[in-house]
């Protein structure tokens, strides 16, 4: 109970003072990360039911979920299908059903003609277009009973804690609020605070737990009500405080300063095919300055599909060996980092730099090799995947750390690498990359610790990619428009996808769709890549498909990321209601990579959820990554977006960083005041926010 000793140095107080409050209701509360009264107080509803005053019976439509009070005037056991319990409830020659499928002998006795009940539930259109209520809450009337006060508050729950026991545990908690109002501290300064706009922390809390019945019921419902807003004000304060706090702790690490000649950066630069875009000259300099320093680097490389993300990676990497260091790029899969290790070679073995490669696979031998070549720090440059976490894995003189996709990773797995080159105080720069574009809002919130690149320009010739959704009835219209592309001389991906998570049933569905392609595609060579292949198949079926040997791939979600082929001109994605907008866009990126106009079709199997819909409309309507990521953080939420559901990262328990955007810039503000002006507010408010997950941001 380390939480609780904690909670009562801070002056909260033990849930043991709580009527009913024992050893085992303390377990179930700990389960929700309650072990105070004020852990309790800041435990808020979900939502509310009005039961503060009675609907009458006439008024009620589906729907609803209403308080009604009537007099029974009839009772009976049905048999049937189901036996269940009818209850008619009259009011004013209204009447109301109440069903019951799990009863017993004595409550059926007591709902008996001439009982006047009230009762409570979601009404619903039942067989005979009577409204009813299934299982509703009720409770008998001897006279005059009076309505409740206040909307009535639905928590979040754990197993064994009805909704009757938290209204019990939070009017005692209110009731010691009320006697002792500094017993929960308001830990934003008045000075810095003073808004007419926003209630103090008690009005608040007290408000929230127990609305009066005249409070707008919109924006209790829509999170925007004052109350509401003032703590998640103050849970996104607590936020920024922890970024902050880590940004202050990264600085007292030294790194060792990267700074060469730029021989090898200029001889890479003459050897490409191309021009690097204004925005990859931009995001260079900015990794350049902080690799020549001596304090660590820790920068986000954020770019669309197709940016040029890898270039900018690699000549960060030259610069490092220039300074006689080596660099450690990991991947999240093998096929990633297999197009890592082979763009790379491609661009440093002209230059006298052989990249290493390390993976899980690697055995025996092979493997000792390896890392007795890392430790001796013959290999300057190692691409891998979490092998590279691995704890007979020892580095010479690592420099710099490039993890790519980084939200595949969890905090702990980059934390592991970066110690890796821990040495007499000093640990590697850390270059962080994704394709997966980030709203602003979640970047200032998420990685606000961290150092922000973006590369918002296309490289030359580029094209945008045209979308269509198709239903799979028109299948047969889908695969002609494959022979067509692959008549004129392009290449094709044809993507499948499962509900299932089994990867087994992922690669069977996509060994199938190839079988029945080749026999609909007579002539096409078609090729098929999932990961069930052992990766020299697989590295030599997408090499055939490279070298233009494969008209059509067929694949799972592996090809992802990574795959590049300017050829490849159609993409067909089966399923795509199955797949997030990011997945989507992903996948929709594996063309549009060369010169010719490119396409995607999207293959639903209908009917379509309302959500799936609104998803493949954003994809038809614009090809920009950053526009598709806002629209998947208000369609998913910050923890999916993030990857956090995975990771154990970053939660918010109130705020809504799609629905709080307005108070982003705010706390902001008011963390750089607090630090500069009341440093000792920080750490309470972190605990209460935060807690031990302020070590989220650490990478």
């Amino acid at each position: 109970m380390e939480k609780a000793d904690q909670s009562a140095q801070q002056g909260e107080t033990s849930l043991a003072r709580l009527r009913g409050v024992g050893p085992q209701m303390q377990r179930r509360l700990a389960q929700l990360g309650i072990h105070s009264i004020a852990d309790l107080l800041f435990h808020l509803p979900l939502r509310y039911q009005d039961r503060s005053r009675c609907v009458p019976i006439a008024e009620l439509r589906p729907e609803d979920e209403a308080l009604v009070e009537g007099e029974v005037v009839g009772s009976e056991i049905v048999s049937g299908r189901r036996r269940s319990l009818r209850v008619y409830l009259e009011d004013q020659g209204a009447r109301l059903l109440l069903r019951f499928f799990y009863f017993s002998a004595n409550q059926a006795e007591r709902l008996r003609p001439g009982l006047r009940l009230r009762c409570f539930g979601a009404v619903r259109l039942g067989p005979g277009y009577q409204l009813e209520m299934v299982h509703p809450e009720y409770r008998s009337l001897e006279g005059p009973a009076p309505l409740a006060d206040n909307l009535t508050p639905i928590y979040p729950t754990t197993e064994g804690l009805q909704q009757g026991s938290w209204r019990n545990l939070t009017d005692q908690a209110l009731g010691w609020l009320g006697q002792e109002p500094e017993a929960v501290t308001d830990w934003l300064p008045v000075e810095v605070h003073a808004d007419p706009g926003l209630p103090g922390l008690r009005e608040a809390l007290m408000l929230l737990h127990r609305p009066p019945r005249d409070t707008a019921w919109e924006e209790l419902l829509a999170g925007s009500h004052p109350a509401r807003q003032r703590l998640v004000l103050e849970e996104l304060l607590a936020h920024q405080l922890s970024l902050r706090r880590m940004r202050k702790q990264r600085q007292q690490f030294a790194a060792p300063p990267l700074a060469g000649s730029g021989a090898l950066c200029q001889r890479l630069l003459a050897q490409l095919p191309f021009r690097l875009t204004g925005a990859q000259q931009r995001v260079l300099g900015e990794i350049s300055g902080d690799l020549q320093r001596d304090q660590p680097m820790l920068r986000l490389l954020q770019g669309d599909v197709g940016s040029g993300k890898t270039v900018v990676a690699a000549l960060a990497a030259l610069q490092a060996v220039e300074a006689e260091h080596q660099v450690a790029l990991m991947a999240p899969t093998e096929l990633l980092a297999e197009q890592h290790l082979g763009r790379l070679r491609d661009w440093l073995v002209p230059l006298g730099v052989v990249p290493a490669w390390l993976t899980g696979r690697h055995k025996g031998q092979e493997r000792a090799r390896v890392l007795q070549a890392i430790l001796a720090g013959e290999a300057r440059v190692v691409v891998g995947t979490h092998a590279l976490f691995q704890a007979e894995l020892r580095f010479h003189n690592l420099g710099l750390v490039i993890v790519d996709e980084q939200h595949r990773f969890g905090v702990h797995q980059r934390l592991q690498l970066r110690e890796k080159g821990a040495v007499d105080g000093r640990v590697p720069h850390q270059l962080i990359m994704t394709a997966t574009p980030i709203p602003r809002t979640l970047a200032m919130s998420a990685y606000a610790d961290l150092d922000l690149s973006v590369i918002d320009q296309r490289p030359p010739g580029r094209q945008p990619v045209t979308t269509v959704a198709v239903p799979d009835s028109r299948r047969e219209e889908v695969i002609a428009r494959v022979r067509e592309a692959c008549g004129r001389g392009r290449q094709a991906y044809w993507v499948c996808t499962l509900v299932e998570e089994s990867e087994v049933l992922q690669c069977q569905a996509a060994e199938d769709t190839a079988q029945r392609l080749a026999e609909s595609l007579p002539g096409l060579r078609v090729g098929r890549v999932h990961g069930r292949l052992k990766p020299a198949e697989r590295e030599a079926v997408m090499a055939e498909f490279v070298a233009n040997r494969l008209e059509l791939l067929v694949a799972t979600t592996v090809i992802e990321v990574g795959v590049d082929v300017p050829n490849a001109s159609l993409m067909v994605i089966e399923n795509p209601e199955r797949l997030g907008l990011a997945q989507l866009h992903q996948l929709r990126g594996r063309v549009g990579r060369g010169e010719a106009a490119s396409h995607c079709v999207l293959l639903f199997h209908p009917p379509l959820s309302e959500q799936a819909k609104t998803r493949l409309a954003i994809l038809r309507d614009t090809d920009d990554g950053f526009v598709i990521a806002q629209k998947d953080l208000e369609l998913r939420g910050p923890g999916e977006v993030l990857g956090t559901r995975q990771t154990g990262a970053m939660q918010f328990r109130i705020a809504d960083l799609g629905r709080d955007q307005a108070l982003l810039a705010r706390a902001q503000r008011l963390a750089d005041e607090i630090l500069e002006r009341f440093p000792e507010r920080a750490g309470p408010l972190i605990e209460r926010w935060v807690g031990r997950g302020g070590d989220y941001a650490r990478v």
